[in-house]
């Protein structure tokens, strides 16, 4: 079991379940919600119980952002497809969690790199991969 949840304490989460891969999206929306960029792991959110009440942000058509509404920690995305991204940084250490690649990598800031020997896809993990 993984535990998680935001920096005051108002939202916590426990996850049972195989964790996937984290992965971090480079995304403009993603950069701009956590400045600098995201970085999540996929769980049915049938594995996943909550404690508190997220706010919530529909970002983009189809998907949603959760945050905590007291000190404002990006939590969660979703697509309503049963999964929930979770943020890889509000799990509660240690996690062994591990990172795979690097999606909208094309949309990156300009002041870094991947820096690390993953793969890096110019938009999502169907599209090319770019040089990190």
């Amino acid at each position: 079991m993984q535990r998680g949840g935001c920096l005051c304490g108002a939202i916590t989460y426990e996850v049972t379940g195989a964790l996937g891969p984290v992965t971090a999206c480079h995304c403009s929306q993603c950069r701009k919600q956590t400045g600098h960029y995201a970085a999540a792991v996929p769980a049915p959110w049938a594995d996943v119980t909550l404690s508190g009440a997220p706010k919530w942000y529909n970002s983009t058509p189809g998907a949603r952002r959760g945050f905590c509404g007291t000190c404002g920690s990006y939590l969660f995305w979703e697509e309503y497809d049963g999964l929930v991204y979770l943020m890889a940084g509000a799990f509660d250490a240690p996690t062994e969690l591990r990172m795979d690649g690097h999606i909208y990598y094309a949309d990156k800031g300009d002041y870094y790199t991947a820096g690390e020997d993953l793969p890096c896809f110019a938009a999502g993990r169907s599209g090319p991969e770019v040089p990190s």
